[in-house]
């Protein structure tokens, strides 16, 4: 028999992180929203084994998700009718620790790396604000980008934005601000409650979220990775 031709690609020279929080019952949520629950029930094969089945309910804004344009506006694009490309490609994590709580993220974050944020697809936003995870400060103030970081995102055609944070608004703002300004205009995507960006270090990396696809997604748990090239 033949030998399988090669894929060109060895992927023992990359280290995959994962950078979403686990998806599990007890999971920080948004208590306006329905709360996770977990339910399990087993049920005996022909053979008589046991088959593990669980049912996971929950709405699709928790935990590591992604929000799309139809999140917020009922004649923009939904998740299900984006190409998968959308969700993958270059990233580039922005280092945001010097930001406190209810602080903007201005331009000036990108300054140091605005060579690089210029070419990259996505552009993640490393608060530190995941050391918060299961805490009430997580749903407190946190650092938000400024206006006009987000027009720099759709002017520079970006693929979308993360954050390890629970939203890019500040927690008080009922109108959505940012999430207008962002999704009213392109197909862009946002990534929220990511983690261990501070895993990543400096550079350009493959980054890939790939949500659920199901019918009229406004959004979609996501397992985030980042793909790292090992010198």
């Amino acid at each position: 028999a033949e030998e399988p031709a090669s894929l060109g690609m060895d992927l023992s020279q990359y280290t995959v992180v994962d950078i979403s929080h686990l998806q599990e019952a007890d999971m920080p949520a948004d208590p306006s929203l329905q709360l996770p629950q977990s339910d399990f029930f087993g049920r005996i094969g022909v053979d008589g084994g046991l088959h593990n089945l669980e049912v996971l309910s929950y709405c699709v804004h928790t935990g590591t998700h992604m929000d799309a344009p139809f999140h917020l506006f009922g004649d923009r694009t939904k998740l299900n009718e984006m190409p998968a490309a959308q969700f993958v490609g270059k990233a580039l994590v922005i280092p945001c620790m010097q930001y406190g709580a209810g602080e903007e993220i201005g331009m000036e974050a990108l300054a140091p790396v605005r060579q690089l944020a210029d070419e990259t697809d996505f552009l993640l936003f490393h608060t530190g604000w995941s050391r918060y995870w299961g805490k009430a400060e997580y749903f407190g103030d946190y650092p938000v980008p400024s206006q006009e970081v987000c027009r720099y995102a759709l002017e520079s055609g970006k693929k979308g934005l993360g954050f390890d944070t629970i939203g890019i608004d500040p927690i008080a703002d009922e109108g959505l601000t940012r999430h207008r300004l962002l999704l009213s205009q392109r197909d862009i995507v946002i990534i929220e409650n990511l983690t261990n960006l501070d895993k990543i270090g400096e550079g350009l990396f493959l980054f890939a979220a790939l949500p659920l696809k199901y019918e009229n997604a406004d959004g979609a748990p996501v397992r985030a990775v980042a793909m790292l090239e090992e010198e």
